[in-house]
């Protein structure tokens, strides 16, 4: 099932890992039975925990730590520079040491859906529903459901 895919030396694959056609991985760890889509990229740096989905169309980037049991929508796209720019000051392209990196962590059981747009810097806590669409800029704590542009709690569960 890895037809049109690039999967650079450097990455780490656990056991029974799937992948479809057309991913990009690089730099990057992918833990035992995850679930990976068509169309995806996972950048260096970046680690997905077991028994993950990760679904089509998702960009996940350098500084991104997804643990075990996560759902990750369709067009998920994680962001970990807060201030991005293609130049310098004085014109000239920008290199990895013209920008700071934002980590992002997604705790366990967390489910993003579909065309998130996730901040870097942030934490997902254990369990939360990140609802569709929903533009993530601050903090979501275990259990939440946000949604929203900007996303804003909807409810808090104590059961995770």
């Amino acid at each position: 099932m890895r037809e049109f895919c690039a999967i650079a030396d450097d990455v780490v694959l656990g056991r029974d890992v799937q992948i479809y056609n057309f991913v990009n991985l690089y730099g990057c760890e992918i833990g035992d039975e995850t679930r990976i889509g068509t169309f995806v990229e996972i950048q260096k740096g970046a680690r997905v925990g077991a028994r993950c989905k990760i679904s089509s169309h998702t960009f996940i980037c350098e500084g991104v730590s997804v643990e075990d049991e996560v759902f990750v929508g369709h067009g998920v796209q994680f962001i970990n520079d807060r201030r991005p720019r293609a130049t310098r000051p004085d014109g000239t392209p920008q290199t990895e040491a013209d920008w700071t990196l934002e980590r992002t962590v997604v705790r366990r059981g967390a489910s993003i859906g579909t065309g998130a747009v996730i901040l870097g810097g942030i934490e997902i806590g254990e369990r939360a529903t990140i609802g569709a669409g929903a533009v993530v800029t601050r903090d979501v704590p275990p259990g939440a459901t946000v949604a929203g542009n900007p996303a804003r709690i909807l409810k808090v569960t104590s059961d995770k």
